[in-house]
């Protein structure tokens, strides 16, 4: 019981650390330097926290990133910037908690516990990149608030519930496991959409040459109410009919009917999908970092959107006249 123990706290530091290292060596060597806890015999290593040196420097880096943790884009490269330190910090805390054991176990812990700082540390870093695609402040605040929350409550669980931590530690890994692609590919599209937007000019790309892969793709494959093509490079939103942040070519054929295909890069020949069929009505919603168009089925099928860059605003709103055109032709027809 007591080795579970110390791996709980060793590892529920080494978890917190992921998500804000100086405020766990903060608050923790504070509430050793001034008795507000008491150590066990087994956790008497932990007393260098409280040594004033290390409170005092804790301390003015936790100032510092409680600032930049709340600004828009700066918590982005304060991130960028940590991803080496708070592992390597959630391993040193997680050794410190073992004290005198055998080598072996100091690695083994120590990479247990960088391997959850970084975890975690990978899931603060790619909400907030997700988050600063909104251009208002108050999502940053909010999410820094509630980390520094969370890490408060995670020491109090660590001091009070060591095997309650080592399970919550445990299960929060599996979860970003599990729910981390998903956040992955959020992050990159994020973040392709804003170096596009820091490095093009806005709007100024209408007319899009459909790649020859996708031409003869088309060719060989049958599409209802084929004829004129329109394409236009983009990446997914949420929806019904596709997953989100992939990213490929958005189809439309047909005279009167619109057939509305994605084509997913990918190795070798794109992987194409088609929405189901049926006459859609589509809505621009532009945006400071990307444009969205988001398509309505009139058969109450979902909703599927399509996020377009900044140099493609042109094309977002080409396929709302093209799909509203042929939405009234079919009207007539009827």
């Amino acid at each position: 019981m007591e080795t579970l123990d110390l791996l709980g706290v060793a590892l529920g530091l080494g978890t917190l650390a992921g998500l804000n290292l100086y405020l766990t060596v903060f608050v923790a060597g504070l509430a050793i330097q001034q008795g507000w806890i008491t150590l066990l015999p087994q956790y008497e290593q932990l007393a260098v926290l409280g040594d004033p040196v290390i409170v005092a420097i804790a301390g003015v880096l936790f100032a510092l990133e409680f600032f930049a943790d709340k600004v828009p884009w700066v918590d982005s490269l304060w991130d960028a910037v940590h991803t080496v330190i708070r592992p390597i910090g959630g391993a040193l805390l997680a050794v410190t908690v073992l004290g005198e054991a055998h080598p072996v176990y100091d690695v083994l812990v120590g990479l247990l516990a960088g391997g959850m700082a970084l975890t975690t540390h990978g899931l603060k870093a790619g909400t907030r990149l997700v988050a600063n695609a909104s251009p208002e402040p108050f999502s940053n605040i909010g999410l820094s608030l509630a980390e520094d929350a969370v890490v408060l409550g995670g020491l109090a669980l660590v001091y009070h519930y060591p095997l309650a931590a080592l399970g919550a530690a445990l299960g929060l890994f599996a979860a970003i496991l599990w729910f981390g692609p998903r956040l992955f590919g959020a992050a990159r599209s994020t973040l392709w959409f804003f170096w596009r937007r820091l490095t093009k000019r806005p709007g100024v790309s209408a007319a899009v040459a459909m790649p020859t892969g996708l031409e003869i793709l088309l060719a060989r494959r049958p599409v209802a109410g084929a004829g004129e093509a329109w394409a236009a490079p983009c990446v997914t939103g949420p929806g019904a009919h596709l997953k989100g942040n992939r990213f490929g070519w958005l189809l439309v054929t047909g005279q009167e009917t619109a057939a509305v295909d994605f084509a997913e890069r990918a190795e070798g020949e794109p992987r194409l999908t088609s929405l189901p069929p049926g006459e859609w009505r589509a809505v621009h919603r532009p945006g400071f970092f990307r444009d969205r168009v988001e398509l309505y089925d009139a058969a109450g099928a979902g909703r599927q959107s399509f996020q377009f860059d900044c140099t493609r605003r042109e094309l977002a709103r080409d396929l709302v006249r093209r799909l509203a055109s042929r939405e009234r032709a079919a009207e007539v027809a009827g």
